[in-house]
């Protein structure tokens, strides 16, 4: 199943990512596609508030730091950036596994680098940029959402 949504600005994108954590209920892993720069975190900062997990403020990217924590009273989610990660060693290392349990939403940017990630995700989120605010957001899921 697909839906797209397009969105005109980065609050309408948190808006929208606000309403699609009601369809990730965990557990989940989710594949963020998208480039640099596409909206990839600003979803995140939606889905986040979502779940009551964190504010649109507090979401930041985790570039740097690999994986960012939030924890909701339904969920905790787990913000992961695999930009910097390139070989399934590093990625080993991560102990992505051992996040994954009833109450996880795994938001993965950068996961398609690795096969894994293409057969194990739930949900499939692209974000493409069409012009300076506006992006055209396509969710992709074998489940019922």
């Amino acid at each position: 199943m697909t839906r797209e949504f397009t969105t005109t600005s980065p609050q309408e994108t948190i808006a929208l990512g606000k309403e699609l954590a009601a369809s990730l209920a965990p557990p989940k892993l989710v594949l963020l596609r998208g480039d640099l720069g596409a909206g990839k975190t600003t979803l995140v900062k939606g889905i986040a508030e979502g779940f009551e997990a964190a504010s649109q403020n507090d979401v930041t990217s985790p570039t740097f730091t690999l994986i960012h924590e939030y924890r909701g009273p339904s969920a905790t989610l787990y913000h992961i950036d695999l930009y910097r990660v390139d070989t399934p060693r590093e990625l080993e290392t991560l102990g992505l596994d051992d996040l994954m349990d009833e109450r996880s939403v795994l938001l993965i940017e950068w996961g398609d680098k690795f096969e894994r990630f293409e057969s194990e995700r739930d949900v499939e989120i692209s974000l493409d940029r069409v012009s300076e605010n506006e992006r055209l957001i396509k969710l992709i899921s074998d489940l019922k959402l």
